[in-house]
């Protein structure tokens, strides 16, 4: 019987050693944590990864509290993560033309306001390079074996011989116990797990960019707009966000970065990679389009001119549907994150499910044992499935939310211009919950009872909804006829 979580720290050599190996390809969020939490849990991990080092670029994301809540086991990890998270950070609302809407506000009182515990807030906006940096860190002190320069193009897997592997492009072969696509949307798996589904260009891109804030000191008048928050332990982060006609932006100011995206129609020149630049002009000669009678505010075209060379990104946005397969026949493969399910930006949720993920799996695994690695694999997808799809849900309502605020409704009541922060998405806890249900998914699998008709099963999702298969055409004809995202049945709060 596996034991329950009781909120205990766990460090490595907890777990006594489970013979698993694991091969995880993909050093993105999803397969750093897989790796680490494979290593706590028993199992013997090698990664492979593409390119020829850990990617650490990049801007912020938000990471909601139950990706977070594993950092109890690596005490390490839980002080730097504190030391980079933003403390004391406050957030202030505009209309796109510039107009204030909601000044200046710390985010616990907003999370006060929306009637939740300012101590225990619901995730946070990261800097990307900074948590990649924390992760690089734990995995090299842990001595975790990361072959770079190994680019996938083929999964196998033998159910004879209870083994799973892959080829690179250079004809090396790899193989294991369990194999962990983690390599994003594109994963080579998707022909072995038969679960691809086609990628729907949006229409729609972000303009990502992230630079030391002395750029700023060109322009006075932009510094002083964007400066940070005079508050009780001195200069203080601000979130500001800027909601339009089908367009919405965000700043982030911290003491050495200035941060700014935003959501645009397609121009031609985006690409669905983090490492496609263009000129600030670019963004300029464009982002009014579309967005009315009122112009982008004057003050946010000034800090675009401000960004320095090679550092906008113009990332296109693709509408994927739910995955319907994230494990291959015999249950070796099995995907996770990108690979899996895909998050548009506004779901704030991408980071946060890609590491739950990794958490469940590796403890599915280690429940379970190595005698029955393909009965765990298919138990984390089945805790898996609704969650996400749920999730990815949520995510366009957020968007349409943003995209189209209604604001004689905002000026009512200020939490209209946030996205959703649902408890059922930040309260989880993957880990726990892997131990506490795992036995009931189990048997109720042999017993062939849809996971959302089962009882017994305390869901991980909205109460009280019962899974209905959707697709993005049905989301995009309501979005143009004008009805509102239908989130479904359920208490989605």
């Amino acid at each position: 019987m596996p034991f329950i979580d009781d909120g205990d720290s766990r460090p490595v050599g907890s777990y006594p050693n489970t013979g698993i190996d694991v091969l995880i390809v993909g050093t993105g969020l999803a397969g750093l944590t897989a790796a680490l939490e494979c290593v706590r849990k028993g199992h013997n991990v090698t990664v492979l990864e593409r390119n020829d080092d850990i990617n650490t670029a990049g801007d912020m994301y938000f990471m909601g509290l139950s990706a977070t809540k594993f950092f109890k086991h690596w005490p390490e990890m839980a002080k730097e993560f504190d030391e980079i998270s933003l403390h004391n950070c406050w957030i202030e609302t505009f209309k796109h033309d510039g107009e204030q809407m909601i000044t200046p506000l710390k985010v616990s009182d907003r999370l006060r306001d929306a009637g939740l515990d300012p101590d225990t807030p619901p995730g946070t906006f990261q800097m990307r390079p900074l948590v990649y940096k924390m992760y690089v860190h734990q995995v090299k002190k842990l001595g975790v074996k990361i072959q770079f320069g190994k680019r996938v193009v083929e999964y196998w897997e033998d159910e004879s011989r209870g083994k799973a592997g892959v080829e690179t492009d250079k004809g090396e072969k790899y193989e294991a116990d369990v194999v962990i696509a983690a390599d994003g949307v594109g994963s080579k798996s998707q022909k072995l797990v038969g679960g691809q589904v086609r990628a729907m260009k949006s229409g729609r891109a972000m303009w990502r960019a992230a630079f030391p804030k002395h750029h700023l000191d060109k322009n006075p008048e932009v510094k002083e707009f964007f400066k940070m928050i005079p508050g009780e332990s001195g200069e203080e982060p601000i979130v500001r966000t800027w909601l339009g006609p089908g367009t919405y932006a965000m700043t982030l100011t911290r003491p050495d970065t200035m941060i700014w995206l935003m959501n645009h129609d397609v121009t031609g020149s985006e690409k669905e990679s983090w490492n496609h630049t263009i000129d600030y002009q670019e963004v300029l000669d464009n982002m009014d389009k579309g967005v009315g009678p009122k112009p982008w505010a004057p003050m946010f075209k000034e800090l675009i001119k401000l960004t320095p060379p090679n550092t906008i990104v113009n990332f296109e946005l693709f509408w994927r549907n739910p995955q319907p397969k994230w494990a291959s026949p015999c249950g070796r493969v099995v995907n996770i994150g990108d690979a899996a399910h895909s998050f548009l930006p506004a779901s704030g949720n991408g980071a946060t499910q890609a590491i739950e993920d990794a958490i469940s799996l590796a403890s599915c695994l280690q429940i379970g044992g190595k005698g029955n690695i393909p009965q765990s694999v298919r138990a984390h997808v089945r805790m898996r499935f609704i969650r996400n799809a749920c999730a990815q849900k949520l995510g366009f309502s957020n968007a349409e939310l943003l995209q189209d605020t209604d604001w004689s409704k905002v000026e009512l009541e200020p939490r209209r211009a946030q996205p959703k922060l649902p408890s059922w998405v930040w309260g989880h806890d993957p880990e726990k919950y892997a131990y506490e249900v795992y036995d009931r998914v189990v048997e109720s699998m042999r017993r062939g009872v849809p996971f959302d008709e089962d009882d017994s099963i305390p869901p991980n999702y909205p109460p009280g909804y019962k899974y209905e298969p959707w697709s993005i055409e049905q989301i995009m004809n309501d979005m143009r006829d004008g009805k509102p995202v239908e989130l479904g049945p359920g208490n989605w709060d």
